[in-house]
């Protein structure tokens, strides 16, 4: 059995001091700092309402061949890639797949999806589909998925390859211990690097957003709130007095 490498994670304070930031302000952020684009393209949620965030867990699925891949469902289970990247799951931990945008491979299944649960996963991302949806859905993980098919992960076109590298998913490069946010929105990968200016910066962009919000709610006019660059001299000292009422809030 090949031994494969645990990932990097990042403090518990790091991830904490990201958990406000939705998906959409990391990805607008991030494209600010340079990284034009950072969300994994076609995985939609399939729990509507649940936001996760955490290290990558990585997992890389290969186009099937015989010589060099050979198995049915059940055959030496050990030796199934798509179990090993799931021992390695700590609390908080997000398993992210690139499954080569397959719609008739199930990357993983109920009893895969219980273990990683009962481990303390947060959430998949996957390029591609699971199967067992109905009862998988139940575990209350986050689910960012292609699809479902009733197919198990190796019935046709693929296999797993690697666990823990660099992996395409959706078209974006995903490195081992890079921190996922994922919501409705979608799914944004956050470079380590990037990820303590990105607590920094993030948190004031959310805080003048839920600002400006109340402002237009209220009938305010969206030339004088929004974007944040063209307030005058007034709304500046409006959301100063704002934030010292709100503080701690």
């Amino acid at each position: 059995m090949e031994k494969f490498n645990d990932i990097k994670r990042p403090s518990e304070s790091l991830i904490n001091s990201l958990s406000a930031l939705t998906s959409a302000t990391a990805s607008g952020e991030l494209s600010r700092m340079g990284i034009k684009d950072a969300s994994i393209t076609g995985p939609v949620t399939y729990n509507p309402g649940k936001k996760i965030i955490g290290p990558a867990l990585t997992l890389q699925f290969l186009p099937i061949r015989e010589d060099i891949y050979y198995d049915d469902e059940y055959t030496d289970p050990e030796e199934q890639l798509h179990r090993q990247v799931l021992y390695f799951t700590k609390p908080g931990d997000i398993v992210v797949v690139d499954a080569r945008g397959s719609m008739n491979s199930g990357v993983f299944g109920e009893m895969m999806l219980s273990f990683f649960k009962g481990r303390g996963g947060e959430g998949i991302v996957i390029d591609g589909c699971i199967r067992d949806y109905a009862s998988s859905k139940d575990l209350d993980l986050g689910l960012w998925l292609k699809g479902v098919t009733p197919n198990y992960h190796t019935q046709t076109s693929m296999f797993p390859s690697a666990v823990n590298v660099p992996i395409s998913c959706g078209n974006t490069l995903v490195m081992p211990g890079d921190i996922i946010i994922a919501d409705d929105d979608g799914a944004v990968v956050i470079p380590i690097d990037y990820a303590q200016k990105l607590s920094e910066v993030g948190g004031e962009h959310q805080e003048w957003e839920i600002f400006v919000k109340e402002k237009l709610i209220g009938g305010g006019h969206l030339k004088d709130y929004y974007p944040k660059h063209s307030w005058s001299k007034k709304i500046e000292i409006e959301y100063e007095n704002w934030l010292k009422k709100n503080k701690g809030k």
